[in-house]
């Protein structure tokens, strides 16, 4: 008679697998000091070993090999203050005079075109210590504006040399205003800025170029940006991946508990619990796990809960930690209404990412 597990790590039956039992996300309630937000705002350990000289550009699309050298000469050009720390003592002294020009760059362009990896570059190019330096997502940002708030915010920030923003969203009238008046008051210590966005929906030529909508969506901001176009084929044109067919759950259960390092839990129990964990401590839920393997997927109920299943996912991804599942597909998490809706984009991209991640956790699976 075959094993049979739960993910509550229950078992009925003894086998050698069983003993030893797969952790719970469920189980993990993370408390992440203040701190640790700040420290943590670095490149995620997929972008880790990125560099300028390891972006390959388009032969087809030189924009893009513009984009590398443009970018490499800004990098290049932050130096000053800020690299022996004097940044910080500026919050009390007299604003330095500006330099000249813009004090950012836009990098506008499609998906699929290595945004992101060119934005980790920089940060990685920039010569200043990583203490110096910062980068995280929009919604990393306002999360930790909502645990230093924004007086404390400005302070711990304003001494930086560099502040890289990933995937600036504009779907939230009330957050852009408050991160643009944050990157406001960062300029005026002297910060330099460098993002990426997503679009506004609804627009003509969606996924491509958004500068207009994102220079237009920070107002008095926009002086400070260099728009810098990037061009390349939008990954929509060739439709959402197809996600692999999931497994059974004596499959996912057995990886679960054959994997060093692996959680194992019903997908329903994880969406309750995402519930009750800020979003700012996800990366913490995920610390040091080798493999996610869930049971009984099921379409997201709401749009609160897909927006945190968002989130989840592109920390999962930003760790590279495969997922194993049983249930529905993951191409068919969002109801046709969301991915229609003003959240699509996160949608798309959470789809693209899970996707991913699941092809990464066929491995696990014995054949």
């Amino acid at each position: 008679m075959p094993t049979s597990l739960s993910p509550s790590g229950s078992a009925t039956g003894r086998s050698p697998i069983a003993d030893a039992g797969p952790q719970s996300l469920c189980a993990r309630e993370p408390h992440v000091p203040a701190e640790r937000l700040v420290a943590e705002m670095v490149p995620p350990p997929r972008f880790d070993g990125v560099r300028f000289e390891t972006y390959r550009p388009d032969p087809n699309q030189p924009s893009q090999a513009e984009a590398v050298a443009t970018l490499s000469g800004f990098a290049a050009g932050l130096g000053g203050a800020h690299a022996s720390g004097a940044g910080k003592r500026r919050w009390f002294s007299r604003a330095p005079k500006p330099q000249a020009g813009p004090r950012g760059v836009y990098l506008d362009g499609g998906y699929g075109v290595g945004k992101t990896h060119l934005l980790a570059s920089l940060w990685h190019a920039t010569p200043a210590e990583p203490s110096l330096k910062a980068f995280g997502t929009f919604v990393e940002l306002t999360n930790l504006v909502g645990a230093l708030g924004f007086q404390q915010t400005v302070q711990t920030l304003g001494g930086h040399r560099l502040l890289c923003i990933d995937e600036f969203e504009l779907d939230d009238p009330g957050d852009t205003v408050l991160v643009s008046s944050l990157l406001s008051k960062l300029v005026e210590q002297g910060v330099a800025l460098a993002a990426t966005s997503n679009t506004l929906p609804g627009k003509l030529g969606e996924g491509r170029f958004a500068a207009v909508d994102f220079l237009r969506e920070i107002q008095g901001l926009s002086a400070h940006f260099r728009p810098l176009r990037i061009d390349g084929e939008d990954y929509r044109h060739r439709g959402l991946p197809e996600a692999p067919a999931p497994y059974s759950d004596e499959q996912v259960a057995k990886a679960a508990y054959a994997t060093p390092g692996a959680t194992f839990d019903a997908f329903p129990g994880l969406l309750e619990h995402l519930a009750k964990v800020h979003p700012s401590r996800y990366g913490a839920l995920t610390e040091g796990i080798s493999a996610v393997c869930l049971t009984d997927v099921t379409p997201v109920p709401d749009q609160s809960t897909a927006l945190r299943l968002v989130v989840l996912a592109d920390r999962l991804y930003d760790r590279e930690i495969p997922v194993l599942a049983s249930g529905a597909p993951f191409d068919r998490l969002f109801s046709e209404e969301m991915l229609n809706g003003g959240y699509r984009k996160k949608y798309f991209r959470a789809i693209s990412r899970l996707t991913a991640l699941a092809r990464d956790a066929k491995g696990l699976v014995a054949q």
